[in-house]
């Protein structure tokens, strides 16, 4: 099960998160707000992590 972690404004924005999570290994999954149909490079995401795993985003994102 997939919860949102983090909002993002725009998908460059959604990415960027998406490469830091995964780079320290926690699987992260972009979606736009308000569903697939709403996808564009402008519309606002949502970083969604494992159920259970936002403390491992909390620490990756500490370490910044």
């Amino acid at each position: 099960m997939w919860v949102p972690y983090k909002k993002a404004p725009n998908l460059m924005i959604a990415e960027m998160w998406k490469e830091i999570l995964e780079g320290e290994g926690l699987p992260i999954r972009l979606l736009p707000e308000g569903g697939l149909l709403n996808y564009s490079e402008t519309a606002a995401f949502d970083v969604m992590a494992p159920r259970g795993r936002e403390h491992v985003a909390d620490e990756i994102l500490r370490k910044l």
